[in-house]
């Protein structure tokens, strides 16, 4: 009896967490951070972000694994900046970045791996950085402002030291890529800090 019990009620909890869902608003609002989901219930979400200058959005699709909220942005990550030219001569690594908005040149955080140690260096008002490694393996690029998946423009097979990118109007939106959300009940979902929030306690609340 006791295991017929046992079976019945692990049965009735399996069930209860297929049957988990998300759908409506939720929002997380910390000081001068807002953030806000619209899930849909065709399985469609909307997403705006809005802290001090700075406003993002993303839309994609959803679903739901046991108490797991997985998000499949439109956005494709990876793909903030292009590269439109790009040269070997003289000597060290420079990358220069080029977009109307000249506010956006400064603070790109540009990262050189030689092996597995990174050094990081961010551009200068003028969107260029320049480092007199005799040799790196890979560079990868990413927007201070904008933090999303790494962009990456040489790796072990680039023999190429001088580069030239422009910013890509993606850099307002949010891949989520690597970043899931944990059902923690009906009202509120949550996740770990990560290279987009990088907070604590991030919880958004069902409105």
């Amino acid at each position: 009896m006791k295991l017929i019990v046992f079976f019945l009620v692990q049965f009735i909890s399996i069930k209860t967490m297929s049957q988990v869902t998300v759908q409506g608003e939720y929002i997380f609002n910390r000081h001068e951070m807002v953030a806000g989901f619209n899930f849909l219930p065709e399985g469609k979400f909307d997403f705006f972000f809005s802290y001090g200058a700075v406003d993002r959005t993303a839309t994609g699709t959803f679903t739901v694994e046991g108490n797991v909220l997985k998000l499949k942005s439109d956005k494709v990550g990876g793909k903030d900046f292009t590269i439109t030219s790009q040269s070997k001569a003289g000597k060290g690594y420079t990358i220069k970045f080029q977009d109307a908005n000249k506010y956006l040149l400064a603070n790109i955080h540009c990262m050189f791996f030689i092996g597995e140690k990174k050094y990081d260096e961010f551009t200068d008002q003028n969107g260029e950085v320049k480092v007199e490694f005799a040799h790196c393996d890979k560079i990868y690029v990413q927007h201070d402002l904008f933090p999303d998946i790494v962009t990456i423009i040489k790796d072990e097979n680039n023999t190429n030291n001088n580069f030239t990118l422009t910013l890509n109007s993606s850099l307002g939106q949010v891949s989520f890529k690597y970043i899931d959300f944990k059902i923690d009940d009906d009202k509120t979902i949550s996740c770990i800090p990560n290279y987009f929030m990088m907070l604590e306690d991030i919880k958004f609340k069902k409105q």
